[in-house]
């Protein structure tokens, strides 16, 4: 009797959501890192179709699980915002389009080749780095755009002249060295991208603001009110004491005629 051997169903292909490694070299790196997404979400917090995200693995070819990159901030264009613990390129059905590294000393080797050559194969439009300890890179902020399949640095911007900052097209902001920081300004109005933390608390201060505002306008009409009361008053007594004269007058003028 022939022995039937079971048909083997191929194996599901695991993609790890971590590595087990830390965030980032430091909570300098961390901060870092956590500002440029929650500005940058704050950004793009009323368009569906930009998804900003940073620190989670990007697998970049279906089957292959060890095909992954986890850059520290990075925008899609054309993708719905919503939650994901992985990003598959095949189903989202692009990569990233611009990316960002805080980078150290200890990354170096592979935040200046080896993420490069990747993110230029996958047609990361710009690619930003950023060494807040000043560790290596200089100057400590440096762009590069995608031309041609490879990429060239992005000139200093004219903005802030006298700072080290890159105006990325794609984003319309200018990344600008603050010290550590890498902060993020509109390019159009030159106003600092606020987090949305930042945002909440502007607008509860608009907010109080406009109630304040609405208290001093109210306050002002009661004001307003009250003196028209008073003249009023005032007005009415006059006429009163203006009529009581008349009456006066016209007593005084009849007993002047009776004693004559």
């Amino acid at each position: 009797m022939a022995v039937v051997s079971p048909i083997r169903q191929p194996s599901k292909v695991v993609y790890p959501e971590s590595d087990g490694k830390p965030m980032a070299e430091t909570g300098v790196h961390v901060q870092r890192m956590v500002y440029l997404i929650t500005a940058l979400n704050g950004r793009y917090a009323e368009n569906s179709a930009v998804y900003v995200i940073g620190n989670i693995f990007v697998y970049y070819e279906e089957g292959n699980p060890s095909k992954v990159v986890s850059p520290d901030t990075f925008v899609v264009f054309g993708v719905p915002k919503w939650e994901r613990r992985i990003y598959k390129v095949w189903e989202e059905g692009k990569f990233p389009d611009v990316v960002f590294e805080i980078t150290s000393k200890k990354t170096r080797r592979t935040d200046t080749r080896r993420k490069p050559v990747l993110y230029a194969q996958q047609g990361v439009q710009e690619y930003f780095l950023f060494d807040p300890l000043e560790e290596y890179l200089d100057p400590p902020l440096q762009g590069y755009r995608l031309v041609g399949g490879m990429y060239r640095p992005i000139g200093p911007s004219s903005i802030f002249e006298g700072s080290v900052a890159v105006e990325s097209q794609l984003l319309e902001v200018v990344i600008r060295q603050e010290g550590s920081w890498p902060v993020l300004y509109d390019a159009q109005t030159g106003e600092r991208l606020l987090t949305p933390e930042e945002l909440l608390v502007a607008h509860r201060q608009a907010e109080t603001r406009a109630h304040q505002a609405e208290t001093r306008a109210h306050q002002a009409e009661t004001r307003a009110h009250q003196a028209e009361t008073r003249a009023h008053q005032e007005a009415s007594a006059r006429q009163r004491a203006e009529e009581e004269i008349v009456r006066l007058r016209n007593e005084v003028e009849r007993l002047r005629q009776e004693q004559g």
